[in-house]
């Protein structure tokens, strides 16, 4: 590798490789980043066999990954202190004047210069890596290229495997292409090889320039630009240009005869969104670009891999993903446990938790307590799994499609344990952006830091990632469904639980919500109208429930899970309306659809819950 004290020397590999795309964007990107942050070296990864393999080893060399006992599985350890993203240390950078409602912002210039600051001199002694990648199937309308530089050999391993390297497709690009671009490094490790300042993490998404800094962490969620950082950018440009980039799952569910038909879903993290997905023939479980083709809706995922929660995953409830992580293959575990003949343990693994190990907190022992006496888990709460698509078994053909596939539902999940039904359809894609996605909120769980189990307002499950205003959201998701027949919209929440704090279904019970999802964007199955929306019919859950689960469907178990909680709804409906008082921008028809719906529940009388049987001889009007 050449020395690099003063930038790239021209007649190293590294300037050969940048200056083969003629790109003078990306090149200045690169070469400022090595002035800055100032490495021994460049590496810049073409995406051949032989590079993927020299960062695999890099990673397992400088101690980043550790070698376990199946062929292709490593473990990766984050500091205690940086195992989630972390919402105090991210910001938008912002213009003068500029507002985002709900997210975190910095003026641009201010946060510019303080990343800077710490990203000075962050690299020395290390190797810089550069990868190119396409956030989308290479060659399609949908993709974008994009550039991640990192010191971390981990962070670069996990991109290869979560999108596709795209080098090659620099060069025949050219220099008119428009990149994403991303840097990030560790900063100063300690002598774990964690970052050891995490009081000075930052992680700063400059959206006029479209550029991302992470500096600091190790954390996937806070270090791979092209994960939930890349769709901060991918918003706001999708906003801009009249289509979707959003935070869910695409995945195609088999129908009678053969059929299948391809729905995206969007669900807050830990509410059931990557097990929904795992459910069908899988085209991607965390992100989708969605865009109208010809008159109808089309998607892509512009991943390539999965970086999943594993908290819970076993043989029983996820079956693809538990074989896929127990089988030889390239896996990267995160902050799982260790065991001394080199397997892992997670939360919730099949089989009984063993006695002693090594986790995120060091040496671990059944019964360990941290410094304020908390139980020690055997992993962490928000532990990950990383895997390519190929790996599983259900990967549906097209996922490398790059005309995408066309949309005939989408769903949006919540973890709401009193309020929402199980399965909702909207009346119409307007009733459904507002009601339910718009109107979404769930609990709070481990993979953001903060106290779990609180009540979030989490609209689309994409708040988090918003880098448009709220209001201007909404109003371009509803000019999205007025371009032609836009897909159905459903809800679905998992989590309902009854008096005694039970939750009223079982994990399986979402095969049967997707059949019935299938058959009705076909109009096979028809919907009882309710108020809220339409909910199924007791007698298709039945007969689904014997021909999916073959299991019985009780009317007790459909009059509580399905019954209308009014009170709750009204409810919600005020919390919901005064938060979006509160912000500019909101179209009139939000508040109109929000109005319509109150008064089709208050119609029903001061009670606290109506059953759906009662829909069956009363119609609730519209």
């Amino acid at each position: 590798m050449n020395p690099t004290p003063n930038g790239m020397p021209r007649d190293s590999n590294a300037w050969r490789l940048l200056a083969a795309t003629g790109n003078d964007d990306l090149i200045s990107f690169v070469e400022g980043a090595v002035e800055l942050c100032r490495p021994d070296s460049v590496f810049v990864s073409t995406g051949s066999p032989e590079d993927l393999e020299y960062i695999r080893g890099e990673a397992l060399r400088k101690g980043e990954e550790l070698r376990l006992r199946t062929p292709g599985h490593t473990l990766h350890f984050d500091s205690p202190l940086d195992q989630a993203r972390a919402r105090d240390d991210t910001a938008i950078l912002v213009g003068p004047g500029e507002e985002l409602p709900f997210v975190r912002t910095k003026p641009r210039e201010d946060g510019l210069r303080e990343v800077t600051e710490l990203l000075k001199g962050s690299m020395r002694g290390r190797q810089m890596y550069v990868g190119i990648y396409s956030l989308g199937p290479l060659g399609s309308p949908f993709s974008m290229l994009a550039v991640q530089i990192t010191d971390s050999a981990y962070v670069m391993h996990s991109e290869n495997i979560l999108y596709r390297s795209a080098y090659s497709e620099a060069v025949r690009a050219g220099g008119g292409v428009r990149y994403l671009k991303f840097l990030h490094s560790q900063g100063e490790l300690d002598e774990m090889g964690r970052s050891r300042n995490i009081s000075k993490r930052r992680i700063y998404i400059d959206v006029e320039g479209e550029t991302v800094y992470s500096v600091n962490t190790q954390y996937g969620g806070n270090s791979m630009g092209l994960k939930k950082l890349a769709l901060r950018l991918t918003i706001r440009r999708a906003m801009r240009e009249g289509w979707l980039s959003e935070h869910m799952f695409l995945a195609g569910v088999d129908g009678p005869g053969g059929r299948v038909t391809y729905f995206t879903g969007a669900f807050p993290s830990m509410s059931g969104k990557t097990s929904t997905a795992m459910l069908g023939r899988l085209l991607g479980d965390d992100l989708a670009y969605l865009r109208w083709v010809d008159g109808e809706v089309r998607a892509v995922n512009p991943e390539a891999g999965v970086f999943g929660i594993i908290e819970g995953i076993n043989s029983a409830d996820d079956p693809v993903i538990y074989e896929v992580l127990e089988s030889p293959g390239e896996v990267i575990f995160s902050n799982v446990l260790m065991l001394s003949d080199g397997g892992v343990y997670w939360n919730g693994k099949d089989g009984p938790v063993p006695d002693s190990g090594i986790n995120f907190s060091g040496e671990w022992h059944r019964g360990k307590v941290d410094q304020s006496g908390k139980p020690v888990p055997p992993s962490h709460p928000n532990a990950r799994f990383t895997v390519p698509l190929r790996s599983f078994r259900n990967l549906d053909p097209k996922y490398d499609d790059p005309r995408g596939v066309r949309v005939d539902g989408v769903i949006f999940g919540s973890r709401d344990p009193d309020t929402a039904p199980p399965l909702l359809e909207s009346f119409d894609w307007s009733h459904g952006v507002v009601t339910i996605a718009a109107s979404l909120e769930s609990e709070r769980t481990a993979a953001v830091l903060g106290k779990s189990g609180e009540m979030e307002f989490n609209p689309m499950a994409n708040l988090d990632f918003l880098s448009v205003p709220l209001g201007e959201y909404i109003a371009r998701y509803l000019e999205f469904g007025r371009r032609g027949s836009p897909p159905r919209i459903f809800g679905v929440n998992y989590f309902l639980r009854g008096s005694d704090g039970r939750y009223l279904n079982s994990k399986s019970d979402k095969r049967v919500w997707l059949a019935w999802m299938e058959l009705r964007v076909h109009d096979e199955v028809e919907p009882l109208r309710t108020p809220i929306g339409l909910l199924p019919r007791y007698e298709d859950l039945r007969r689904l429930f014997s021909s999916v689960l073959a299991a019985e469907y009780t009317r007790e178990a459909y009059g509580e899970q399905f019954a209308v909680r009014v009170s709750k709804y009204l409810e919600k409906i005020g919390r919901i309306v005064r938060i979006y008082s509160s912000i500019g921008g909101v179209p009139r028809e939000f508040f109109e659809i929000m109005d319509a719906q109150r008064r089709r529940l208050e119609a029903l009388g001061p009670v606290e819950r109506v059953s759906p049987f009662e829909f069956y001889r009363r119609g609730p009007g519209r």
